[in-house]
């Protein structure tokens, strides 16, 4: 196998745009890789289902959703824990002034929150809660992110669903703030791993070398942030490394292992997802995850609940 086919997502904290930037892939497996862009993990999806990526970085929920369809995909690796976070203008009050979710939510009866694609983490994470709380509040989805800051500048959005980056965005941008943190939303929720076509076993060899550099990826962002976010920068060209240490800061929670509370949190989606109508299909952990390869990988304690560096 000489060539590697990844797809990823704009996320600035994924590992891939490291890896990429560095070439990593390039000097150290002697591979030539072909990085591919999607919107949302979802549009990932297809591209896994008509077998033109190899490997991808996504939401769990999503991989999940393929799985049960039949697409032969599996987790081999996770990257990041509690990437989900809700925002709202400062004239709504925060979980912090609520002290609840419900109390939050009670504020946008009536109103409209704002979330990546249907099918994506984001998106089953508050539908969840609104189903859970019984709250009358509209659901707008978006195939690109990158439309909800005009969405709540120009107030066709009270708030919005998304990741830390999104966070960021819109606090410079529409003068937002976090109303609840991601620990409060879905505390250890995988808000994305390492997913691979099952046929790429037949390489192993190839799927342990590029999570070797998945994980050293994950450790520079928690030990060396100025110096990751100065690469992550210079690579997407569009934020300052200012803006991405915010980001890395929203949710510091790095790490390629998939210890059980990783699992745990995950699994607990199924029965959302079921209800919610994403799966008919129950799902197993072994459904989900193989963690063969990152055990050997990365033997050692997991990063999530001991973050390192907070601070650049």
């Amino acid at each position: 196998m000489k060539h590697l086919t990844i797809g990823y997502l704009s996320t600035m904290y994924h590992t891939s745009h490291i890896i990429k930037a560095e070439r990593w892939i390039e000097h150290e497996m002697t591979m030539t890789p072909a990085w591919k862009l999607f919107p949302t993990g979802p549009a990932m999806l297809e591209a896994f289902a008509n077998s033109t990526i190899d490997i991808g970085y996504i939401g769990l929920p999503p991989a999940m959703i393929g799985i049960a369809k039949g697409l032969p995909i599996i987790c081999i690796a996770g990257g990041h824990v509690e990437g989900t976070v809700m925002i709202a203008p400062d004239s709504f009050q925060s979980h912090d002034e609520r002290t609840s979710i419900e109390q939050v939510l009670k504020q946008f009866r009536g109103k409209k929150l704002g979330t990546p694609t249907r099918g994506s983490i984001h998106d089953v994470i508050i539908r969840n809660l609104i189903e859970e709380k019984a709250e009358e509040i509209d659901i707008t989805n978006f195939s690109w992110a990158d439309l909800i800051p005009e969405a709540l500048e120009n107030g066709t959005l009270a708030g919005a669903v998304g990741t830390p980056p999104l966070a960021v965005i819109c606090k410079k941008e529409c003068a937002t703030k976090i109303v609840v943190p991601p620990s409060s939303l879905w505390p250890y929720n995988p808000s994305y791993g390492i997913v691979v076509r099952k046929e790429l076993f037949m390489n192993k060899n190839i799927l342990e070398t590029f999570l070797l550099l998945h994980e050293r990826a994950s450790n520079l962002i928690r030990e060396q942030p100025l110096t990751a976010a100065a690469i992550v920068a210079k690579e997407i060209k569009v934020v300052d490394s200012a803006f991405i240490i915010e980001v890395f800061s929203v949710s510091p929670k790095y790490c390629a292992s998939l210890p059980a509370p990783y699992k745990k949190s995950t699994m607990a989606f199924v029965p959302v997802l079921t209800r919610l109508g994403y799966i008919t299909k129950p799902l197993t952990a072994d459904d989900v995850f193989d963690s063969s390869i990152i055990t050997a990988v990365h033997p050692g304690q997991e990063h999530y609940s001991h973050p390192g560096r907070l601070a650049p």
